[in-house]
């Protein structure tokens, strides 16, 4: 949806008409920045109360479309500005003066606000779409605000000591901090059974808790509610607590507890969609959430409560650090090239970087290539649907510059050759139309290559489920090469390469299963257009080497050889029936009688 920002322009139009003086001229761009800044920030501080309220009456239609609204919301603001002050002040990308003095102007209206970053993040974006179509890098950066990210407020946190065990009374107290306006199936029932599970696991822990804290917000996304904390014992360790609230005509119950870290990472992904979260303490929860989760990167934390131009900024600073405190330079990315990515990362850094090349090389599979545009449409949409705990997220940067001395000499040669269409050297900087950065995860025939057997298991069977959550998702991967996917930390398998990305429901599902051996005539599917999958042909697609593996992903999931698992799903997604992808296993879950 796009904003309302016509009555704003017209009045913005006849300031600037009549003002004589170049000061005039930047004060009105800066106020009306400022006004369109305003507005933009009020709708997005909203969504996370509809999303609440989207639970509370089941509206799990709108629950989606808020989360597709909200990375959108931005967009449009900056899109329609962007093209807006270009119309009104044409020579304004050659105004470099202009610019700088609007931006300054800019943050000393916004210094002393909290949000000050994402303001300056927001004057930043409309620069960066004046000079879209130019080769004017801007970077991706604000002024300190002073907002100190240590000291949480009283506002964010809520903490209960702790006597002896954790009793169902403070686990209903937990359960109302988020103030829903429908009530609980059973309140008691609920508290009674959270607690008891609790019980079980600290005494298997043989610790003694002596407090929790609770952050007082709810955090929601899609179908469900998350209340989010930690259990601190006395020994000074602590564990995650996450409690899983759904909602269905009988009220909200609590489906499950996590108590475990690696499943809170998973839940807290990159690879699912954004939280919405019901406090406007954005620095001091991110934070929060990296001492909760310190193997994810702090930027990637301001992503999943949906700040994520505010994450973008944090992503390039831990970039460049990571570089400076290990000495490193950025360097060819690990595993076999792509044919049509080229990656590149800092040694044990935190992320991947990737740009496409101008022209795919002799591996590439597909026919006639459709070009850079093309692909980075689909990281752009990947980046806008819930990645079903599948695929990873991308951050895009447009117009961004980085030094060159950041760069081994190969890799620059490499990506001035190979992408020179959107790649550049400018004085002592490498500026790139655009950059795709990811999380890092070891490729998969790396890890297959050096892990033990049960950790194989692990992942083989990982793999297979990846590949069933994305094309639950009417995401197809027609290029399963396991090149194309990633091992993360906690051996969980994710697709991170997008160029061969289909919609499910248009693939056409064909089999050679009932031809003779020996037969000489090309198969009638041969001469189809669009994009044809036989399913029996997956484990030589996946082009893994070890003959015991490729078995091990036979046994474990055969259903995927064959055109019946295909063509189900294929129905279900035409009739909207496919079912809610797991965040967290059956183990999590509350047994009830």
């Amino acid at each position: 949806m796009a904003p309302a920002i016509g009555n704003n322009q017209q009045r913005f139009s006849f300031r600037m008409i009549g003002a004589a003086r170049r000061a005039d001229r930047i004060r009105f761009t800066a106020e009306w920045v400022m006004a369109q800044f305003e507005q933009f920030y009020d709708e997005f501080l909203e969504v996370p109360h509809k999303a609440k309220a989207a639970f509370e009456q089941q509206n799990h239609a709108t629950s989606i479309w808020l989360s597709r609204h909200r990375l959108s919301l931005y967009s449009s603001y900056i899109h329609q500005m962007g093209a807006y002050l270009k119309a009104i002040q044409p020579n304004i990308s050659f105004d470099v003066e202009f610019l700088n003095d609007l931006e300054s102007l800019f943050w000393q209206m916004v210094e002393d606000r909290y949000e000050a970053d994402v303001a300056y993040a927001f004057m930043h974006s409309i620069r960066r779409m004046v000079y879209r179509d130019e080769w004017k890098p801007v970077e991706y950066t604000f002024w300190e605000s002073g907002v100190s990210t240590q000291k949480f407020p009283v506002e964010l946190l809520r903490r209960y000591e702790v006597e002896g065990e954790i009793e169902s009374a403070l686990i209903e107290s937990i359960l109302q901090l988020p103030g829903f306006s429908v009530p609980y199936a059973n309140l008691s029932a609920d508290a009674g059974l959270i607690a008891a599970r609790i019980k079980r696991f600290v005494r298997r822990r043989d610790a003694v808790v002596v407090k929790v804290e609770m952050i007082d917000a709810g955090f929601y996304r899609n179908r469900g509610a998350y209340l989010v904390g930690r259990i601190c014992f006395a020994d000074g360790d602590w564990t995650p607590l996450i409690i899983a609230l759904l909602n269905d005509d009988r009220g909200i119950y609590c489906d499950a507890v996590i108590l475990d870290e690696h499943l809170v990472h998973n839940l807290f992904s990159s690879t699912l969609a954004n939280f919405h979260v019901t406090t406007r303490y954005y620095h001091e929860l991110s934070a929060y959430l990296h001492s909760l989760l310190p193997h994810r990167a702090l930027g990637l934390h301001y992503s999943t409560i949906g700040y994520n131009h505010v994450g973008k900024v944090a992503v390039i600073r831990e970039l460049k650090q990571e570089l400076a405190d290990r000495g490193g330079v950025l360097d060819t990315a690990i595993g076999e090239p792509g044919t049509v990515a080229i990656g590149f990362a800092g040694p044990q850094s935190a992320y991947n970087l990737k740009v496409i090349r101008n022209h795919p090389t002799s591996g590439y599979k597909w026919g006639e290539f459709d070009g850079i545009d093309s692909v980075k449409e689909k990281y752009s949409r990947v980046h806008e649907i819930n990645r079903t705990g599948s695929m990873l997220d991308n951050i895009i940067y447009f117009n961004i510059a980085l030094e060159t001395r950041l760069f081994a000499p190969a890799l620059l040669d490499d990506l001035l050759s190979e992408a020179s269409d959107t790649v550049s050297v400018q004085d002592n900087t490498v500026v790139f139309k655009y950059l795709i950065v990811q999380p890092r995860m070891t490729p998969l025939p790396v890890f297959l290559a050096n892990a033990g057997e049960r950790e194989v298991r692990v992942v083989i069977e990982s793999l297979g489920d990846c590949i069933k959550n994305n094309t639950a998702a009417n995401i197809f991967n027609k290029d399963l090469d396991a090149r194309n996917y990633g091992v993360s930390h906690f051996l969980k398998v994710y697709l991170y390469d997008y160029d061969a990305l289909e919609d499910l429901i248009d693939v056409k599902i064909r089999s050679n299963a009932d031809r003779v051996d020996g037969e000489e005539d090309i198969p009638d599917w041969y001469f189809e257009d669009g994009v044809i999958f036989l399913p029996e042909e997956i484990e030589a697609g996946l082009c893994i080497r070890d003959r015991a593996q490729r078995q091990l992903f036979r046994e474990l999931h055969g259903d995927l050889m064959t055109p019946a698992y295909w063509e189900k799903l294929q129905r279900q997604l035409s009739l909207n029936q496919v079912p809610s992808i797991k965040v967290y296993p059956d183990t999590c879950k509350l047994q009830r009688s």
